[in-house]
């Protein structure tokens, strides 16, 4: 059995912090760190960070910690960082060109081959050198290309639409940023991405203090 497939989602879903804290201290030219201090500065405790790391290999030596360099490499081979994915976005709008913008996209792997739009007046464009096609093209440039991961950022009455034509061309990682559920096959993976939810969470841990505020006046 793939030991992968009995790992939560909660656990990997804390390893981009994980891999975060740990360029920062090797920026900071920091190559030892034990599970105590780690958990200082990232937050979680010591114990769920040694079961964490745990549930991948065993990383650190009792009395030394961490190395890490080491940890750092081994995280980001986890998190699929030593491989390259071509990638497209469908939607140059204003979180397409952030997107694509976005400095550490390519630090991470992902090399954007093509935009695609409905727009006359942004079709023709280059966002840092990469141009905005017409979402008209999209399928033939996907049957031309090999594309693995397409980004959505369009409305979510078009977004699914989107979504079968990359699964139609054997893309099988969709980054959503419309705000709706996609409906895929159970080999391709979907990482939604939704602002509004978040934002909306984010009123919620304000409500308590804003309520008490609001007492005040």
């Amino acid at each position: 059995m793939d030991k992968k497939k009995n790992i939560s989602m909660a656990v990997i879903r804390r390893l981009p912090k994980y891999h975060r804290y740990l360029r920062e201290l090797l920026n900071n030219d920091v190559d030892r760190i034990s599970s105590k201090e780690l958990s200082t500065k990232i937050g979680f405790t010591a114990s769920q960070i040694r079961q964490d790391l745990n549930c991948f290999g065993d990383f650190g030596q009792q009395g030394y910690g961490y190395n890490v360099p080491d940890l750092y490499k081994e995280i980001s081979g986890i998190l699929g960082l030593e491989c390259e994915y071509n990638t497209v976005i469908v939607g140059a709008g204003n979180i397409g060109q952030a997107i694509a913008n976005y400095s550490q996209f390519e630090k991470l792997g992902f090399n954007l081959e093509a935009i695609f739009d409905i727009n006359p007046k942004l079709i023709g464009l280059k966002i840092r050198d990469v141009k905005v096609h017409d979402i008209d093209n999209l399928d033939a440039f996907l049957k031309e290309n090999k594309i693995n991961v397409g980004v959505i950022c369009v409305p979510s009455e078009n977004a699914q639409k989107i979504c079968d034509i990359f699964v139609n061309n054997n893309v099988k990682g969709i980054w959503n940023f419309a705000p709706v559920d996609l409906e895929a096959s159970e080999d391709v993976i979907i990482e939604n991405v939704h602002l509004s939810e978040s934002l909306l969470t984010l009123t919620y841990l304000l409500n308590g203090t804003q309520c008490e505020i609001r007492g005040k006046h």
